[in-house]
């Protein structure tokens, strides 16, 4: 976009230059007393230069007004605002009933017909959307290409920073939340059950002789594992609930608006479903347990080091029994 005003402003600068030369010698033409028909021709040409710098300065504004476009649809970066600043934008440069982005690969038919124009948008090979105009005129049906491609660089603009952003709070091994966010979460959690007077608990997950798996096959194999058991818990819990990788084999839960008999339960679902589960890891068919620690606000604390310690000790306590157990703290 800036090399292409460079270029317009660079073409301005030479019209407007020889237009100066043309002036020049349509002057000296006159005071010279040359013919008549020299004296017509340089005013021709210098009409005709003074034409074509209009053109140029009329395409130089709508490049410019482009550019301003563009500027106002980046201004967020949620995709349904940036969407919602390129409506704001096009409706003040095309008349169109109305337009729509129609998000990956949702059915379109209903948009068939020579009263839509539907213009695919993708980013990396991958559809992303389209976007729908109705009653579009002909005549508009260029300058809403163009600007469509300013709305597609809103929106990679925004799909990079969400990439960013979870690529700075998700565990890149297990595709969970990492500590540090889970962290930050844990305590928005002990504000909110504070201020609504709710109950939750804290769940420590830890994977049964997780370093004789090592040991035998391998850390290939051993992340490949917990890669799997993220996806065990995940499937075993609700959506509200907030899963992470804690550090090394473990993993924690925090399980919202929720009692410490209701997270026995939870708990012991998780790890049957553990239990039970065969792992198909390269060319090993392998089976695994975990041993469980749960605490619960604000009974057993109600500050995080306090509850996060109280699920550590039944945590131990889990592992000091037995393995392959559930243990909630105070509970014997």
């Amino acid at each position: 976009m800036l090399c292409l005003i460079a270029l317009v402003l660079s073409t301005v600068y030479i019209c407007l230059f020889f237009n100066k030369r043309l002036e020049r010698s349509i002057s000296r033409a006159s005071v010279s007393g040359h013919g008549r028909g020299e004296y017509e021709t340089l005013l021709d040409n210098n009409r005709r230069l003074k034409e074509d710098n209009r053109i140029l300065q009329v395409k130089l504004e709508g490049i410019i007004a482009l550019y301003d476009i563009t500027k106002q649809i980046c201004r967020s970066l949620d995709i349904d605002d940036v969407f919602r600043n390129f409506r704001n934008e096009l409706t003040k440069y095309i008349m169109v009933q109305d337009c729509k982005f129609i998000k990956g690969g949702q059915d379109i038919s209903s948009y068939s017909g020579e009263d839509y124009t539907v213009i695919p948008l993708s980013i990396n090979g991958e559809m992303i959307g389209r976007l729908v105009a109705e009653g579009l005129r002909k005549e508009d049906r260029e300058r809403f290409h163009i600007l469509s491609q300013q709305f597609l660089l809103g929106i990679k603009r925004a799909v990079l920073y969400k990439e960013v952003q979870e690529s700075a709070i998700i565990d890149s091994l297990t595709n969970v939340f990492n500590r540090r966010h889970y962290l930050e979460r844990f305590a928005e959690e002990i504000d909110r059950s504070r201020k609504f007077n709710h109950k939750f608990c804290c769940v420590m997950i830890d994977i049964d002789y997780f370093k004789d798996f090592n040991d035998r096959y391998g850390h290939i194999v051993g992340d490949a594992i917990l890669r799997e058991l993220s996806k065990v818990i995940q499937e075993n819990i609700r959506q509200i609930d907030m899963i992470s990788r804690y550090g090394g084999e473990e993993f924690s839960i925090i399980l919202s608006e929720t009692d410490k008999a209701a997270s026995v339960f939870a708990a012991e679902r998780i790890r049957l479903a553990v239990q039970n589960k065969h792992m198909r890891v390269y060319d090993e068919e392998l089976k695994i347990t975990v041993s469980i620690g749960i605490s619960a606000y604000p009974d057993d604390g109600k500050d995080m080091n306090r509850l996060i310690d109280a699920a550590d000790s039944a945590l131990y306590r889990a592992k000091q029994e037995g393995r392959n157990r559930v243990c909630a703290y105070g509970i014997r």
